[in-house]
């Protein structure tokens, strides 16, 4: 196997995992230098090889936003030479990342307590829905872990229905949260010599995402509701209608507040004994916001945008992608990074945002075709 740069370099990942979280758990331990074996179904691959349009030659782009860094064997696991290999490869890894249905991979020899008494250095890590208890069997969507863990509850207008976020967060977070657990897992190995079992769950993840809202009502609040583009503990934090678009204004403290009414000429504002405080901007959110936009009115987002951030005043115009892509362009951040096809199309992908200062990121590769390193894998497993 050619070896990586980057401060995983020397690991090898064995992932059995497929559509998002695990997927994005995996390429995150890829870009910082693992080197990475996904391990799909021969003839059909991971599910969101096919979830488009929009493709990059035959690849799916939802495949490709989380699968870089990665080569792909095709095993069948009901097949037992295919079962061989890939508890050979669970044998070698020094991390094994799965998010199979509860119970499935002990038919092949492949669970956690299997893989942990062949190779008991392994940091085997299992993503799922519901956790291994009674929920073990719930299918773990996304969308439907938005609905049922109150995120939806959460996210939206306050007189309307709830609302999914745009992209799939709960997967997103779960994976991150996957990430951390296997990080953690090996420092403890290098202290001890041996690996664990990590469990991550999407609701679970989810719940612990949602901070002050979630400490709010464990610590006997009432239950949060949407509200909007609206904080419930801070004011104005919200979108504002100028004269031609909304502005998010982000005001988090007295300061700021004052700041923003000086700037755009309402001073009176922050003198007023409603507004003078931030509990007393929340109780009086309605009369506040009205007030601002009397003024805002008068100028555009744009205008309102730079006046107000030139006064150091937390706000912005609520972009598109297309928009927020360029801002990150132009303040420096390389938002984009483009990878050569191997095969096929050069792609694009946006990137990694750690930055390391002596091992940073590396982009060795982009989405592999299923089954590319077929012959190279399966040699190697048999040598």
């Amino acid at each position: 196997m050619t070896a990586r740069s980057g401060p995983l370099a020397g690991l090898l990942v064995a992932d059995f995992s497929r559509v998002l979280a695990g997927p994005l758990a995996s390429m995150f331990l890829g870009d910082l230098g693992a080197t990475v074996v996904k391990v799909e179904r021969p003839g059909t691959g991971d599910d969101t090889r096919e979830w488009g349009p929009p493709f990059v030659g035959t690849m799916s782009t939802y495949f490709a936003a989380v699968n870089r860094n990665k080569r792909s064997v095709t095993l069948d696991l009901a097949d037992e030479a295919d079962q061989a290999l890939a508890r050979e490869l669970c044998r070698r890894a020094d991390v094994v990342l799965e998010n199979f249905v509860a119970g499935r991979l002990a038919a092949f020899g492949l669970d956690a307590a299997a893989v942990l008494r062949e190779n008991p250095r392994a940091v085997y890590c299992s993503i799922s829905g519901f956790g291994s208890g009674p929920g073990a069997g719930l299918p773990g969507y996304d969308f439907v872990v938005q609905a049922v863990g109150g995120l939806m509850s959460l996210t939206g207008p306050a007189d309307g229905p709830g609302t999914k976020v745009g992209v799939a967060i709960v997967d997103v977070v779960t994976g991150l949260h996957a990430v951390i657990g296997v990080l953690a897992a090996l420092r403890e190995r290098d202290r001890t010599g041996l690996g664990q079992h990590i469990e991550v769950n999407l609701l679970s993840s989810l719940l612990a995402s949602l901070v002050n809202q979630a400490s709010a009502f464990v610590n006997g609040a009432k239950v949060p509701r949407a509200m909007g583009n609206r904080h419930p503990s801070i004011a104005p934090y919200e979108t504002v209608a100028t004269a031609d678009a909304p502005l998010v204004l982000a005001v988090g403290n007295d300061r700021q507040f004052v700041r923003l009414c000086e700037a755009i000429g309402r001073a009176d504002l922050a003198g007023d004994p409603r507004f003078d405080r931030n509990s007393g901007r929340v109780t009086h959110r309605e009369e506040l916001v009205a007030e601002l936009e009397r003024t805002l009115h008068s100028g555009t987002a744009a205008h309102w945008a730079s006046l107000l951030q030139a006064a150091g005043v937390p706000c912005g115009p609520v972009n598109a992608l297309d928009d927020a892509i360029a801002l990150a362009t132009t303040l420096g951040l390389a938002p984009v990074v483009t990878l050569a096809g191997d095969p096929g199309p050069a792609l694009s992908t946006v990137a990694n945002p750690i930055r390391l200062s002596r091992t940073p990121v590396d982009y060795a590769c982009g989405p592999p075709e299923l089954g590319r390193d077929d012959a190279a894998i399966r040699a190697w497993l048999a040598s």
